[in-house]
């Protein structure tokens, strides 16, 4: 009753919390809005432990949250579906996520949410809305290293919501120091459903995709860290090519919502 993950949280706790979390957000994704789901037939088939999910990113909390019920279904043979929350009875508690540390710490809610697996890390790019630089912590390295040992991580290598943003290096740098295998997830209708942070559904009828695919092949030792960021920019749909099949309409479209999101209710 009292067994702890590496990072001292009680197992007995974190499924509780995904129990009630889980529950209270499964109509996000079935019912105010669909989830339409391909490959999760893959998830049933890796290890226990060492695997590394790259995903775009468009809210801080309802992207990872999906991927929590996506892959708990998947565990318990509900392919493509998540049908029956009944499946986060018993969830799979060695699933972590890397998030932003200011992020996880901005209120309770969030401070929760991190109870249930957040790895956070202090961002090098940006604290409290100003860019700044600064050397990485090599303490969150080693975490997501012990995580990655303990079980499975979800990361967002583009370190942002904003759309065909720039891959960080720092993801490259985990996978070749680590190997884990790496699980692409690509993802959208979450922007036009919830607010940026994911707490607030923003508007219903909305159509959301997640779209897993197979383990991207890499050469740990001998590919360079460029060739793994196109790599990974190609695998999660993030590439800047990927621009050019966009018309001038929609851009203008995807414009006009940014500015409107914040009165589309």
């Amino acid at each position: 009753m009292f067994k702890r993950n590496p990072f001292g949280h009680y197992l007995i706790l974190k499924k509780w919390l995904i129990r009630y979390l889980g529950f209270m957000t499964h109509r996000r994704y079935r019912g105010f809005n669909e989830l339409k789901i391909e490959g999760s037939e893959i998830i049933k088939g890796l290890p226990d432990k060492n695997v590394l999910f790259i995903a775009n990113h468009q809210t801080y909390f309802a992207d990872v949250t999906a991927m929590f019920h996506v892959f708990n279904a998947s565990l318990k043979g509900r392919i493509d579906s998540i049908k029956n929350v009944g499946y986060l009875w018993d969830p799979k508690l060695n699933i972590y996520y890397v998030a932003a540390k200011e992020t996880m710490r901005s209120g309770l809610l969030p401070r929760i949410l991190a109870y249930v697996g957040s790895v956070s890390i202090e961002r090098t790019w940006r604290d409290n809305g100003k860019e700044v630089k600064r050397q990485v912590r090599m303490s969150d390295i080693t975490n997501i290293g012990i995580a990655l040992d303990d079980g499975w991580v979800i990361t967002f290598p583009q370190g942002t919501t904003r759309p065909f943003h720039p891959v960080r290096k720092g993801t490259v740098h985990i996978i070749k120091k680590f190997k884990p295998i790496v699980i692409p997830i690509v993802i959208d209708g979450f922007r036009r459903s919830f607010d940026k942070k994911g707490l607030m559904i923003k508007k219903r009828g909305i159509l959301q995709s997640m779209v897993i695919k197979p383990a991207l092949d890499i050469d740990y030792e001998n590919e360079s860290v460029e060739a793994i960021i196109e790599k990974i920019q190609y695998a999660i749909e993030q590439h800047p090519s990927f621009l050019k099949v966009i018309s001038k309409e929609e851009l203008e479209a995807k414009r006009q919502l940014d500015v409107t999101r914040q009165w589309d209710f």
